[in-house]
């Protein structure tokens, strides 16, 4: 294999061209999961524009480099960072708004909180993640779960159109009207599977008012909580979405329960009588917000480091005796230095998600009425053995009161059968979009469709 000419994709480009040592080379290469910090490119090519996106695949294809887009580079497998060229797609940030019709098309490199910042002076609302550090392309092309995901649908859910630059070099233009194969991989099947996606259209709403909660309890009044509030998620109106769970960290497990309602906190609170009611809170907010404000509350960033997820779906309640099982095997951690500690954590599914029919579009997840996550951290440096061991035990703990199914989004490399887990009866459709627009397998990567 000849060496990869990195002058002549430098001629040919607008933006910055970055080796290791150079001084943006981390910032624009670093995956978020310290997990893989080991990992690096040879080169970034921080795009200046969809030209420098253009020329960078067919240079990378001509020459035989695998090429990878990255975005926020949030990927919790570190899929945004390969050996070869990372393409920084953050520059690619113009995001535009019709208020008269609620389109907005952004660049295929904004951010969460950028998106937000946009969207919040014309009232306008889409379900959006909690990082703000979140690209919205490998958000919304995993499928894109939020607080108002139950009321509004998943964030690929509201796709509406996406310009994709493929491995040929070409640009197309994917809705339901023109490359609909594309169009429907797209809102589901991945980021970096099928092209570089230089712009993508959303469906947004008028803005709601809506409340919050924080609940916080001890760990002695988990196993009433769980039971009341597992049930409050099934039968809450769609307008309710609430997240419950139970974290050790520090030496201690406590449980909580994060929600929005689309609505008035007094509804809210209403609402949650029986978990109030299930055990005294350690700390118990409920407040009236703007949509935007409740947006801003439910912001979380963890302390970073590294760590690993694995996530099932489920369709009943944790019985009982699981709950007593996770809460036993979460005081028997074998800790780390990482602040973020472990747990698990129970999203409120169903409502418009399962409106959705499974194969309307690539993500086929529409039949759950929890996403069930499970996680551990650790510092880097630190041996994550014991860690890993001890999650696969919680995993073990939880497989018996799951459905089939794991979330793309919170990507585990760990995962044996992923292409059913993650895509279930679609994957045989994905692999041909796959191999009819990226045939010798440019846009590659560990869990990519077709490998």
């Amino acid at each position: 294999m000849t060496t990869p000419d990195w002058a002549l994709l430098d001629k040919h480009t607008t933006g910055p061209l970055l080796h290791p040592g150079d001084a943006a080379f981390h910032d624009s290469s670093a995956a978020f999961n310290e997990r893989w910090a080991h990992r690096a490119p040879a080169a970034v090519l921080q795009a200046a524009d969809r030209d420098d996106v253009l020329r960078a695949v067919d240079w990378a294809r001509d020459s035989g480099v695998p090429i990878v887009p990255r975005g926020g580079g949030h990927s919790y497998a570190g899929h945004s960072v390969n050996t070869g060229l990372v393409l920084d797609l953050r520059a690619l940030d113009t995001i535009t708004v019709d208020p008269a019709t609620g389109r907005v098309t952004v660049g295929g490199g904004t951010l969460t909180g950028a998106l937000y910042a946009a969207l919040r002076p014309h009232g306008l609302a889409l379900p959006l993640g909690n990082g703000a550090g979140v690209g919205i392309a490998g958000l919304a092309l995993g499928g894109g779960s939020a607080a108002t995901s139950r009321h509004l649908g998943l964030t690929a859910d509201t796709l509406r159109a996406t310009t994709l630059a493929t491995a040929a070099g070409t640009v197309l233009h994917c809705d339901d009207q023109q490359n609909e194969d594309l169009y429907w991989a797209c809102r589901g099947g991945g980021g970096g599977n099928f092209g570089i996606n230089l712009d993508l259209t959303f469906q947004a709403t008028p803005a709601p008012a809506a409340s919050t909660c924080l609940l916080l309890w001890d760990a002695a009044h988990a196993p009433a909580v769980f039971d009341a509030v597992q049930h409050l998620m099934r039968t809450a109106p769609d307008r309710t979405s609430l997240r419950l769970g139970a974290a050790r960290s520090g030496g201690r497990t406590v449980v909580s329960a994060i929600g929005l309602h689309l609505g008035p906190a007094a509804e809210l609170r209403e609402l949650l009588a029986p978990a109030l009611a299930a055990g005294q809170p350690l700390r118990a907010d409920l407040a009236d917000r703007d949509f935007w404000d409740a947006m801003d509350y439910l912001q979380h960033e963890t302390s970073g480091g590294a760590f690993a997820v694995r996530t099932h779906f489920a369709a009943a309640p944790l019985p009982p005796e699981a709950v007593a099982a996770v809460l036993a095997h979460l005081e028997a951690w074998p800790g780390s230095g990482n602040p973020d500690g472990c747990g698990l954590a129970l999203f409120g599914w169903g409502g418009a998600i399962n409106r959705v029919d499974p194969q309307a579009t690539a993500f086929v997840h529409r039949s759950a009425e929890y996403l069930v996550s499970l996680d551990t951290s650790w510092l880097p440096g630190e041996d994550p053995a014991a860690n890993l061991a001890w999650l696969a035990e919680l995993d073990h703990l939880v497989v018996p009161h799951a459905i089939d199914g794991a979330y793309l989004n919170f990507t585990d490399p760990d995962l044996r059968d992923w292409r059913t887990a993650y895509y279930g009866a679609n994957y045989p459709r994905l692999v041909a979009t796959k191999r009819r627009h990226d045939p010798d397998g440019l846009f590659t990567f560990p869990q990519s469709i077709g490998s």
